[in-house]
């Protein structure tokens, strides 16, 4: 068995072949397509977050409003740059959303990915520390949030508060009791994977990560999953970890399907830079008709050794037809492969 959400990178635009053409039009559509994959029974609704970009940014006000809509799906980031971010602000937010969706927040973190400006998080009011990098400063936010979600107190007290105080230091408001558990670091080498799993992170693996070794990209991934596994073992953790994949993934059962992607079925692992110095591997997208679809995804290591698939979805073609995805690799695939 294995837990199948939907991966959305929120994007709009103007364009008239585009379904969503505003900002409002793909948060609407976003919380239409969670109730919709709820329906269906699909395990999780993603997010991904990215900053001056035509794209999903903000993401607590998109989740709680999930979570106000919805009774059992995961709701999720995949990730939340954690450069950009005031911890303490953060958790805050991220307690309201997860009581408002009754402890069903995923939230995915990480230091990010290339932006649409340099150093971006610099406009946000944000700078490493001397010696730092921003990589550093990611992690260093993410230790910092993942100290206050504990829930205990740290900040002294006003001795004459507006409001009566309970007996000693006070803590960041809402606090959800284990939200601390379900926070995963999206990893793109094998290092910040142990790095992780010393944490107590789950770990998100997505449709890219630093070349290590020159192996097909799900091969590299899946040797990333057990490098995670064993750290986590090692770190004495009593409870179990979570790893998630993403994949572009097609089941060409409809006319329109082959229209759209016909053509990515003969898609391979790309090679190339996410920065100047960083060497990526870009995994392949799948497309074909189901029976062939299953052949291929059994021969896939890295969605063998994860507990959860998140799927990409086209968001800008729509509820409906994004449904339509969802629902085909539920019904002709998952089932063939023993996900389901």
């Amino acid at each position: 068995m294995k837990k199948i959400g939907f991966l959305s990178f929120g994007h709009w635009s103007d364009s008239p072949h585009s379904g969503a053409r505003t900002a409002s039009d793909t948060l609407l559509q976003s919380i239409d397509l969670a109730v919709a994959a709820e329906e269906l029974g699909v395990d999780g609704a993603y997010f991904r977050v990215h900053h001056f970009a035509r794209q999903l940014a903000s993401p607590f006000p998109l989740l709680a409003a999930i979570g106000a809509r919805t009774d059992r799906i995961e709701i999720g980031t995949g990730v939340i740059d954690m450069r950009y971010e005031n911890p303490m602000y953060m958790a805050e937010d991220a307690g309201a959303a997860d009581l408002i969706s009754g402890g069903r927040l995923q939230l995915g973190v990480s230091r990010g990915s290339p932006e649409q400006v340099i150093d971006g998080w610099r406009y946000f009011g944000y700078r490493p520390d001397e010696g730092d990098t921003d990589a550093d400063m990611a992690r260093k936010h993410t230790e910092v949030l993942l100290t206050v979600l504990e829930g205990e107190g740290f900040a002294q007290p006003n001795p004459r508060p507006m409001f009566p105080n309970p007996p000693g230091l006070l803590r960041v408001e809402p606090h959800s009791p284990g939200l601390r558990d379900r926070i995963w670091w999206g990893a793109g080498s094998n290092a910040t994977a142990v790095w992780a799993a010393e944490k107590g992170l789950h770990l998100m693996s997505s449709t890219l990560k630093n070349d290590e070794g020159g192996a097909p990209f799900h091969v590299q991934q899946a040797e990333q999953i057990r490098a995670y596994r064993k750290a986590w073992s090692e770190a004495g953790w009593r409870r179990e970890p979570r790893v998630s994949v993403s994949r572009s993934i097609f089941a060409l059962t409809t006319d329109l399907d082959r229209a759209y992607f016909g053509r990515d079925g003969d898609s391979t692992d790309k090679i190339g830079y996410i920065d100047a110095d960083t060497k990526a591997i870009f995994g392949r997208s799948y497309a074909a008709e189901p029976d062939v679809l299953v052949e291929q995804l059994a021969g896939d290591e890295a969605i063998a050794e994860a507990d959860t698939l998140l799927l990409t979805v086209p968001n800008q073609l729509g509820v409906d037809y994004n449904t339509h995805v969802l629902d085909s690799i539920l019904t002709h695939v998952a089932p063939a492969l023993g996900w389901r």
